[in-house]
C-alpha cells in the first residue's frame, strides 16, 4: 500500500498533493493495516532524519480532517479520506509526544502553509492541536457519517454541518435526551475510530512523568472541554448515555453475542475511556462549591458560583434530575455486575472487560457531584454497586497484576463509608448468592463485606498491606450503624485482632500498632451503639477475651520487645491461617489466582497514608457531622501513619529478596533502620481503648461462666440466647462520640488515579496497540 512512502526521506514540498495524497487514498485499509504499514522505525527515522516530511504530513492529515468537517463529508470518498487521516494520526501522535523536542509541535501554527492560497498567513492562525480538535469534534456530529441524518436528503440538500444544532443529535436517549436513535453500526464504527484519535492526542499526559504538581493540566483535554468547543454539552452527554445506556446481554437470548457482531461495544470502551480521561480533574485544588459540595440548593441554580472551567466537569456536576441519577445507577450496576451473571450455560451471556473504567468513571461521579452520591446512598441501590466491588476485591487479592483494580474498590468503598446511609444500608440481608471464594454464611451485606476483607488481609498478596488502614477503617466507619453481625463475621473480626496483637506485628513496623487501635474502635462502636442485636460478636468477644488481657498486659521493658522480634523470624507469614474457621468456600466458586507470569502490569505511584486521605468528623446527637480541627486529631493514638510505599519498585531476582522480607513485616520506613524502644510502645500502650470493653468482660464473664457450671452448658445456643436477653444499661462508661474518617480529595490521589486510569487504558489498548512500545514516562510498564 501506498503508506510505505512514509519512509521517504528527501524532503517533499507541502504544494506536492500528489505525493501527499497517496497516504489517505487508499479505500481499502483498517486501523489495523495501517498500524501494520507504518513500523515504529519508520516514523522514528522520518522524525530524526526528515522532520519536515513529518511536519508536513501531520499539518496535511489535519487539514483534510478540517476540509472533511468543514464540507460535512457528503461522499463516500471523503468518508475514507477522514477516516485514513484518522488512522494515520492515531499511529503518528505517540511518536511526537515521546520526543520532547516535538511535544510543542501541535501547539504551533504551521507557518507559510499557504491556507488556501496566495492569502497572507493570518495573524491568529489556531494551532494545529486545536484545528484537530474541532474537526474531531465536528465530525462526530456529522450527519450521515456519525449521526442520523434528520432530512431524507440529496446531497444537494444536505444539512449543513456548521447550522445543525448538535444537541438534536445527540448518540443516545439517558441525560437530558428522550430520543433513542436507530442503531447504526457503521455510525458507531466511525464515531469509534475518531474517539481513538481523541483519546490519542489526550495521551501526551503519558510522556510526562508523575508530580505532585496537580497544576499541570492537559492542553489537549482543557481546550476540549473548554468553550471553544462548541459541541461540549452533547459531546458529554453523548459519551454518559451511551455508556450508561449499554446492555451487553441483548436481549437476553443466550449465545446472542456469539452470532452477531456487537458493534456497540467498542464504541462504549472508547467512550468510557475518553469520558474519564476529559474527567480527571483535581478538585482538592478548586473552590468550586459545586465540585466539593458544601454549598447545597439545587444544582443550576443562579447563586451557584461558575464551576470549574472544565465543562465536562462542570456538567458533571451540574446533573440532578432524579431521573437522570437513576438511569446513570442503574446503568453502571447492571455494567458493573456483568461479569457476576452467572448462567447455566457458561459463555452464554457476553463479558465485558472494561470495569475498571466504569469504577473510575462511577468515582468521579460520587467526587464531582456530591447530589448523585446522596442518591446512590438514599435506597439500597448502592448495595448493586458494592456487590460487583466486593466480587473484583477477592477475586484480585492474589494477583499482582490488579493491585491498582485492588486500590480503586476501596477507595470507593472509604468515600461511601464517610456517609451514614451506607452503614446503614449494610444492614440488608445478603441473599444473592454470587460464586465467591468466602465462607458460606447467612447474614446481611456488612457481614459479606467483613469476610472478603478478612480474606483480603490474611490471603491476598504482600503489596496490598497499604490498603490495611484504608480496610479497617471502611469498617470503623460503618460499625456504629451495624444492627446484627453473623458468627462467621464476629469470628473473622476476632481472628484480625489476634494476628494483629502478636507482640512481633506490633513491634516489627512503626505503625502497625494502628491496626489494633481500628479493630477496637470497632468492638467499642458496636457495644456502645448495637449491644442488644450482636449476641455474637459479644460472644466472640467473651471467648477470645485472653486477647484483650494480653493487650493490656503488653510488655513494654527492652528485653521483651527484643523477645518478641525474635519471634517473627519464625513466622514469615504476617497473619497465619489457623484457628480462622474458614470451613467451606461457597458452590460454583474459583479460588482467587496469581497472575498469569509475563502478564504485563503498570506502575502505580504511592498512595497518600490514611491521615492524609481522611479527615474525621464527629457525629453529634441528631446525626449531623461536623469536621474535626486536624490539631485535635495530631493527638490521637492513631498518630500519621507514612505513606503506602511506591509500587513501582522492580519485583524480580535476588535482589529485591531482602525487600521483599522486610516489606512483608512492615510498610513502615524505606531505610528498614527503626528500632522500637520501650517509650515508643508506652506512647501508645497507655491509649488503648480498652476501658469499654473491660468493663463487658468483667460483668459478663462471671454471668456466663455461673450459667455453664449451673446447667452443666457446653452448648454456645443457649449462652446466645442468653446474651441476647442481657443488657448492660448503666454499666458501661458513657458512649464515646462517634468519629467518621470521611476520604478528603488531594493532590496525592489526584495524581494516583491519573496513573492509574492512564496505566489501564495503556493496557486495554492493544489492538491496535497504539502506545505499545513508545517511551512513556508516567509509568512503568512490568512484567509480573
Amino acid at each position: 500500500a501506498s503508506v510505505t512512502m512514509f519512509v521517504s526521506l528527501q524532503p517533499v514540498e507541502a504544494t506536492d498533493d500528489a505525493f501527499w495524497d497517496q497516504f489517505w487514498a487508499d479505500t481499502a485499509t483498517s486501523v489495523q493495516d495501517v498500524f501494520a504499514l507504518v513500523p515504529a522505525a519508520e516514523i522514528r527515522a522520518v522524525r530524526e532524519e526528515s522532520p519536515s516530511n513529518l511536519a508536513t504530513l501531520c499539518y496535511k492529515a489535519v487539514e483534510k480532517l478540517v476540509q472533511g468537517a468543514e464540507s460535512g463529508c457528503h461522499t463516500e470518498k471523503e468518508r475514507q479520506i477522514v477516516l485514513n487521516c484518522c488512522r494515520l494520526l492515531t499511529r503518528i501522535l505517540p511518536y511526537i509526544f515521546e520526543d520532547p523536542d516535538w511535544r510543542g509541535f501541535f501547539w504551533s501554527t504551521v507557518p507559510g502553509a499557504g491556507r488556501g492560497g496566495g492569502d497572507e498567513d493570518d495573524e491568529n492562525a489556531r494551532p494545529l492541536a486545536e484545528s484537530l480538535l474541532l474537526a474531531v469534534t465536528d465530525l462526530l456530529f456529522c450527519p450521515d457519517f456519525t449521526v442520523q441524518s434528520h432530512r431524507r436528503s440529496t446531497v444537494d440538500t444536505a444539512e449543513d454541518i456548521h447550522s445543525i444544532d448538535s444537541c438534536e443529535y445527540i448518540w443516545e436517549a439517558g441525560v437530558g435526551f428522550a430520543h433513542s436513535p436507530q442503531p447504526n453500526y457503521i455510525h458507531d464504527l466511525n464515531r469509534t475510530e475518531l474517539l481513538k484519535l481523541l483519546l490519542t492526542c489526550f495521551s501526551e499526559a503519558m510522556y510526562l512523568p508523575p508530580s505532585s504538581d496537580s497544576s499541570n493540566t492537559n492542553p489537549w483535554v482543557q481546550f476540549f472541554c473548554s468553550t471553544e468547543n462548541r459541541h461540549a454539552l452533547p459531546l458529554f452527554t453523548s459519551l454518559l448515555n451511551v455508556v450508561c445506556a449499554y446492555d451487553p446481554v441483548g436481549y437476553g437470548i443466550p449465545y446472542n453475542h456469539l452470532l452477531f457482531s456487537d458493534y456497540r461495544e467498542p464504541l462504549v470502551e472508547e467512550a468510557a475511556q475518553v469520558l474519564i480521561v476529559t474527567l480527571d480533574y483535581d478538585s482538592s485544588t478548586s473552590s468550586s462549591p459545586t465540585v466539593d459540595g458544601t454549598t447545597t440548593g439545587t444544582a443550576m441554580d443562579d447563586v451557584d458560583p461558575p464551576g470549574p472551567d472544565n465543562l465536562f466537569v462542570n456538567y458533571l456536576s451540574r446533573i440532578h434530575r432524579e431521573e437522570d441519577f437513576q438511569f446513570i445507577l442503574k446503568g453502571v450496576a447492571r455494567l458493573l455486575s456483568n461479569p457476576l451473571v452467572q448462567t447455566y450455560l457458561p459463555n452464554s451471556a457476553k463479558k465485558i472487560q472494561f470495569h475498571q473504567e466504569l469504577l473510575v468513571l462511577f468515582w468521579k461521579l460520587c467526587d464531582f457531584n456530591k447530589k448523585f452520591l446522596f442518591f446512590v446512598l438514599k435506597s439500597s441501590d448502592v448495595l448493586d454497586i458494592l456487590v460487583p466491588i466486593l466480587y473484583f476485591l477477592n477475586d484480585a487479592r492474589a494477583d499482582q497484576s490488579r493491585v491498582g483494580l485492588m486500590h480503586i474498590g476501596v477507595f470507593i468503598l472509604l468515600l461511601l463509608s464517610g456517609e451514614r446511609n451506607f452503614g446503614v444500608r449494610l444492614n440488608k440481608p445478603y441473599s444473592v448468592r454470587v460464586p465467591m471464594d468466602i465462607p458460606v454464611f447467612t447474614g446481611t451485606h456488612a457481614d459479606l463485606l467483613i469476610i472478603v476483607f478478612h480474606k483480603i488481609i490474611t490471603s491476598g498478596h504482600q503489596r496490598l498491606q497499604p490498603l490495611f488502614d484504608c480496610l479497617l477503617t471502611i469498617v470503623v466507619n460503618v460499625s456504629p450503624y451495624l444492627k446484627s453481625l453473623s458468627m462467621v463475621a464476629a469470628n473473622k473480626l476476632l481472628h484480625l485482632l489476634e494476628a494483629f496483637s502478636t507482640t512481633w506485628f506490633l513491634f516489627s513496623a512503626v505503625q502497625n500498632h494502628h491496626l489494633v487501635f481500628f479493630l477496637l474502635e470497632v468492638f467499642n462502636n458496636i457495644i456502645q451503639y448495637q449491644f442488644d442485636g450482636n449476641s455474637n460478636l459479644v460472644y466472640a468477644v467473651i471467648r477470645k477475651r485472653n486477647v484483650f488481657h494480653q493487650l493490656a498486659n503488653l510488655p513494654t521493658d527492652s528485653q521483651s520487645i527484643q523477645k518478641g522480634l525474635q519471634r517473627k523470624k519464625k513466622t514469615p507469614e504476617p497473619i497465619s491461617r489457623t484457628n480462622s474457621q474458614d470451613g467451606v468456600s461457597m458452590e460454583g466458586s474459583r479460588p482467587a489466582a496469581p497472575a498469569e507470569p509475563g502478564t504485563l502490569k503498570t506502575s502505580l505511584v504511592a498512595t497518600p497514608g490514611i491521615d492524609k486521605l481522611t479527615e474525621k468528623s464527629q457525629v453529634s446527637e441528631d446525626g449531623t457531622m461536623r469536621s474535626l480541627e486536624p490539631e485535635a486529631s495530631q493527638l490521637s493514638p492513631e498518630g500519621n501513619p507514612p505513606a503506602a510505599l511506591n509500587d513501582g519498585e522492580p519485583w524480580s531476582g535476588e535482589a529485591s529478596h531482602s525487600r521483599r522480607d522486610r516489606r512483608r513485616l512492615s510498610s513502615a520506613s524505606s531505610s528498614g533502620q527503626w528500632t522500637p524502644t520501650p517509650d515508643w510502645v508506652m506512647s501508645w500502650k497507655s491509649k488503648l481503648p480498652l476501658q469499654t470493653i473491660m468493663r463487658l468482660l468483667q460483668v459478663l464473664v462471671p454471668q456466663v461462666e455461673k450459667i455453664c457450671i449451673d446447667k452443666g452448658l457446653t452448648d454456645e445456643s443457649e449462652i446466645l440466647k442468653f446474651l441476647q436477653h442481657g443488657t448492660l444499661v448503666g454499666l458501661l462508661p458513657v458512649p464515646h462520640p462517634i468519629l467518621i474518617r470521611k476520604y478528603q480529595a488531594n493532590s496525592g490521589t489526584a495524581m494516583w488515579f491519573r496513573t492509574y486510569m492512564w496505566g489501564v487504558i495503556y493496557l486495554r489498548n492493544v489492538d491496535p496497540p497504539i502506545w505499545y512500545d513508545t517511551d512513556v514516562k508516567l509509568f512503568e510498564i512490568q512484567r509480573v
